[in-house]
């Protein structure tokens, strides 16, 4: 009896993660709901009640997101593994950047390496708006950021940090990539960093 207490209380805990999951993978895909139930023939009010917790998933529902996300289903699900702590990281290419995931922690923040491309995106470029707070340092390359109009370049070992509402485009103007790391977090959940004393 306690043991399918158990495993039922487990079950739970990854239907949870679910949905914020599945919305961390449309953001760092840089879709839309609109755009996503286009691509999967899901509707937009399923698709928001999905990654919100509204609604459990169903096989018939993440068959087709995991097909579009490009990520199997047991790491949609994320399906906990037994024995190894470490993180799988498995690239994943959207829209020509790649995004190697360094968290498998459903919902709150997520951490990500990025790559982006020489000259991504290709001009011209419309500035974007999302739900999220993003904190970025960048590893190697120049990272150029508009955001309210406003343009900063950022080099290694610089961090940016912004709400991700404010109109923005993340991109490299350079000849090299540029890799960053990458916290997304739902909004309003800013990046705290402490110093040692």
């Amino acid at each position: 009896m306690w043991q399918t207490a158990r495993m039922d209380d487990q079950i739970e805990q990854v239907l949870d993660g679910v949905g914020p999951r599945l919305k961390a993978l449309r953001v760092a895909r840089g879709s839309t709901l609109a755009e996503l139930a286009a691509d999967t023939g899901i509707s937009v009010s399923t698709l928001s009640r999905l990654e919100s917790g509204q609604r459990r998933p169903t096989l018939e529902l993440l068959l087709p997101l995991s097909r579009v996300h490009q990520v199997p289903l047991d790491e949609l699900v994320g399906a906990p593994e037994t024995g190894d702590p470490r993180v799988r990281a498995k690239p994943v290419v959207r829209h020509g950047r790649t995004f190697i995931p360094l968290t498998r922690r459903p919902g709150g923040l997520q951490a990500f390496k990025i790559i982006i491309p020489p000259h991504d995106p290709p001009e011209p470029y419309e500035p974007r708006v999302h739900e999220g707070y993003e904190w970025v340092y960048v590893l190697s390359g120049r990272l150029h950021l508009e955001l309210a109009g406003r343009v900063t370049d950022v080099g290694p070992g610089e961090v940016v940090e912004f709400d991700t509402r404010t109109p923005h485009v993340v991109a490299n103007r350079g000849d090299i990539p540029t890799e960053i790391l990458g916290l997304f977090g739902p909004q309003g959940e800013r990046m705290h960093v402490r110093s040692g004393q």
